[in-house]
């Protein structure tokens, strides 16, 4: 049976970020056909942590609404749930989004989530073709979970 260990931190406190109950849930759906144990942890950042992270991993200024952090584990080391990586999400970032492009602010939280969790799974957009990959994983996994496209701004 497959396990997935799942940690929520709360580094921001913001009343709009989605409790750790619903994180966990996208989380799992992301993970739905991840048929390996695996351990992730997902970091409710503020836009000063997330702005800080944001230019030494990409060399970008100012906060973004997610960072994932993929975990490789060193050759030789076996663990019972292996860490699949972190995610970074600011939550006044995400927030802020959902508002201006008019979306459902929890479909919103949803895609971001999953989209981190993509990207653990070794998920890219850089090229178009992976872009069209991923995309296209992540509507149907929001589908899957009620939510409408995200890639369609002003629908909710």
């Amino acid at each position: 049976m497959t396990r997935h260990k799942i940690i929520i931190q709360f580094a921001e406190d913001n009343q709009s970020t989605p409790n750790a109950v619903l994180l966990k849930s996208w989380v799992k759906s992301a993970l739905q056909s991840y048929k390996k144990n695996a351990q992730v942890t997902i970091r409710i950042v503020s836009s000063e942590e997330s702005a800080q992270l944001n230019e030494q991993y990409r060399h970008k200024k100012g906060p973004t609404n997610v960072l994932s952090f993929p975990y490789e584990l060193p050759d030789g080391i076996k663990m019972t749930t292996p860490l699949l990586g972190d995610i970074a999400i600011c939550a006044n970032v995400v927030n802020k989004e959902a508002e201006e492009q008019n979306k459902n602010q929890k479909a919103h939280w949803a895609h971001i989530v999953i989209h981190g969790v993509l990207h653990l799974l070794g998920y890219n957009h850089i090229e178009e073709q992976e872009a069209i990959e991923m995309e296209s994983l992540e509507i149907k996994i929001l589908h899957n979970l009620g939510f409408q496209n995200p890639y369609i701004i002003g629908e909710d």
